[in-house]
């Protein structure tokens, strides 16, 4: 929680974030994932001054635990002094302990974002689904909780200006904003909608414009002409080499597509998907229609 210091921007943690949106659609499935197309409700999660806090901290981790589809879990909500925003134990269950920072005391509005986070904690260890390190653990569980329709509320609890600042969880403001966006395009939903806070609003349209650069990467149709022109450099490129040669990008410049051969085989392309990022991998053979196994997009191609 960053509680009036600097706050990181920028996607310092793009690569994990996309990692984990692929690690989610292999682990729940594309069905699993559509059941989500409902984002938690601001109405839902509303906590006026005058409301107990800890029969409305309870309230909100109930409607957290349904949005999550966890009935027979059941959080005990705590306030106490802490560095990070809360805490929770992942135990067997089915009751789990959660702790928030004695900030939100007072700042009760921010307690749906902070439950957000901790309840996905809870819905990946019912999962088994957990990447090696706490850091990138970390990421995985803020993208979940973005992609599966709660994480607006992270986005929303951003807020700075010249004396002060606020951020909870571990993505910078950009960062939720991408995978937000990823799922606005995804389900057709406006998010912003939602924001109270002027700062998500410019985070979310930037990451929005991230995720949509996704979609117009080559080999896609929708490429931009900069980027089509590039790829017929690096298809000619590829085809003068020998047949298993897998085609490097040039120092200095990163792509996401790969050329390679087998054999006496044609030459072959492979890219990221732009809705979850599995990599797909087609023949080199001009206008082709490829559908991702995963999340099941069907994609337009000039390769």
């Amino acid at each position: 929680m960053a509680n009036g210091g600097p706050v990181e921007h920028g996607y310092p943690h793009l690569r994990t974030v996309r990692e984990s949106v692929t690690a989610l659609y292999r682990r729940l499935s594309y069905d699993t994932v559509r059941t989500f197309s409902v984002s938690v409700a601001p109405a839902d999660v509303a906590f006026a001054d005058v409301d107990d806090l800890h029969l409305g901290a309870q309230r909100v981790a109930r409607e957290m635990v349904a949005h999550y589809r966890l009935p027979d879990a059941r959080l005990i909500v705590g306030f106490r002094e802490m560095t990070h925003a809360a805490n929770v134990e992942l135990a067997a269950g089915p009751e789990y302990f959660v702790e928030l920072n004695d900030r939100f005391r007072d700042h009760r509005r921010d307690i749906g974002a902070a439950l957000a986070h901790e309840v996905a904690h809870v819905y990946l260890h019912r999962l088994g689904l957990s990447f090696p390190s706490t850091r990138d653990n970390e990421i995985l569980t803020d993208t979940t909780a973005t992609y599966l329709g709660a994480g607006w509320l992270l986005l929303d609890a951003f807020r700075e200006d010249g004396a002060s600042s606020q951020k909870l969880g571990y993505l910078t403001p950009e960062e939720f904003g991408y995978v937000l966006a990823k799922r606005a395009l995804l389900f057709g939903e406006d998010p912003s909608v939602w924001f109270t806070s002027p700062q998500a609003y410019t985070a979310y349209r930037e990451g929005l414009a991230l995720a949509r650069r996704d979609a117009e990467q080559p080999p896609l149709r929708a490429a931009g002409w900069a980027g089509r022109r590039r790829y017929a450099r690096d298809r000619r490129h590829a085809q003068g080499h020998a047949p298993g040669h897998a085609r490097a990008p040039e120092a200095g410049r990163e792509t996401g597509y790969r050329f390679s051969a087998d054999g006496h085989g044609p030459l072959r392309v492979s890219f990221p998907c732009p809705t979850c990022h599995q990599r797909i991998r087609v023949p080199v053979a001009g206008r082709v229609r490829a559908r991702c196994g995963l999340c099941r997009s069907v994609l337009e191609c000039d390769t």
